[in-house]
């Protein structure tokens, strides 16, 4: 097969992909607790080249994601059109989610589109875990990503942080702890209401909370934290 170019197929990026994987790799990323149900065993560091040589192309992102293959999954969200993608195929999306890095590598691509805001209240109110996950993915990433969002919208988010913090299903917790850190992360005038929260988290009651508080209170305390937020005001 030719190299990787934008006028290939799902079908084609599919073959591909059979033709690179390994087991070696698909033993390796158990440990990381990666589902590998329908993995193939490639790496990030070889699907994101590929992905950059392939082109955003909506229709084939989503026969990629239909496939079920965990590599194609993952070639669905790095090739999809953000503009394109409907919030009913976002939903349908979710639905399918069963690991965290299928979650956290979709939600990049999920903060792009023009609902997102709606689709971060929608997946923070549904029970499945993976997809709360999502919701706190993409507000994690949005605060990384989204430049000319106004910090008011992230301050807006912090009371849902704060009711999901007892939320003690482990990629849940972990979401919710990367979304606090991230917003305290984004700028001075974000630092101190995210630090306030981590703090008052902190000394909860509910064990899952205080980790969450405790962990986000140790990393926007440091001083390397600070010493980035002043650079970039500067």
């Amino acid at each position: 097969m030719s190299l990787p170019a934008p006028g290939w197929t799902a079908k084609d990026v599919i073959a591909h992909l059979r033709s690179i994987g390994t087991e070696e790799n698909r033993a390796g990323m158990a440990r990381f607790g990666i589902n590998t149900t329908t993995a193939l065993g490639i790496g990030n560091a070889d699907l994101r080249p590929l992905a950059r040589k392939l082109k955003r192309n909506h229709e084939r992102a989503l026969a990629l994601w239909d496939s079920g293959i965990r590599e194609a999954r993952l070639m669905a969200a790095f090739t999809g059109e953000p503009k394109r993608i409907t919030i009913q195929e976002c939903r349908r999306w979710a639905g399918d989610f069963d690991s965290w890095e299928i979650v956290d590598t979709v939600s990049d691509l999920f903060v792009d589109t023009p609902f997102w805001r709606q689709l971060v209240a929608e997946f923070a109110a549904d029970e499945r875990e993976f997809v709360r996950r999502t919701a706190f993915a993409m507000l994690a990433w949005a605060a990384v990503h989204l430049k000319k969002e106004p910090d008011a919208t992230f301050q807006s988010y912090l009371p849902l942080v704060e009711a999901h913090c007892s939320d003690e299903r482990n990629f849940v917790r972990k979401a919710v702890n990367w979304a606090l850190r991230q917003i305290g992360r984004r700028s001075l005038a974000l630092h101190a209401p995210a630090l306030a929260l981590a703090h008052r988290l902190a000394t909860s009651t509910d064990k899952t909370a205080r980790w969450i508080g405790k962990d986000a209170v140790r990393e926007l305390s440091h001083a390397k934290t600070h010493e980035r937020l002043a650079a970039r005001k500067a």
